[in-house]
C-alpha cells in the first residue's frame, strides 16, 4: 500500500469514527488526489477551525473555486456545520475529511 492509500484508509477511519460515515471511497479518494502534496505535510494536510484566515482560504479555494459556489453566508455557515461536528477540541481536523463532509453538506458530488 502506498502512502496516498493510507491516507485514504486513515480519512475513512476518521469519518466512521467521529461521523459514523460510511466513506463513499471513490469521491473520498478523489478529493485525496484534488488536494496533492498538501495531504503529505502536517500542517497543510489539517484545517484549523480557530484560525479565520485558513477558514476563508477553505471557503474561496475550495468551495467558491473548486464547488463552483456562489459566495454568501450560507457558506461560512456550511463551514462552521462541519467544523461544529468534527469538534473544536479534536486537533487533527484533516483537510480531505472535512472537503469531504463539505462535498457532501452542499450535495457537490457531481463536481468530482
Amino acid at each position: 500500500m502506498n502512502k496516498r492509500d493510507a491516507l485514504i484508509v486513515k480519512y475513512a477511519a476518521d469519518l466512521k469514527e467521529k461521523f459514523d460515515v460510511d466513506a463513499d471511497m471513490e469521491l473520498l479518494t478523489k478529493i485525496t488526489v484534488g488536494c496533492g502534496p498538501s495531504i503529505y505535510n502536517a500542517d497543510s494536510s489539517t484545517v484549523s477551525s480557530s484560525d479565520e484566515s485558513e477558514l476563508a482560504t477553505v471557503k474561496h479555494n475550495f468551495l467558491i473555486k473548486k464547488l463552483g459556489l456562489e459566495d454568501g453566508a450560507h457558506l461560512d455557515e456550511g463551514i462552521r456545520t462541519v467544523m461544529g461536528k468534527y469538534g473544536r477540541s479534536n486537533r487533527n481536523k484533516y483537510r480531505v475529511v472535512v472537503y469531504y463532509l463539505l462535498t457532501k453538506h452542499f450535495q457537490k458530488e457531481a463536481i468530482y
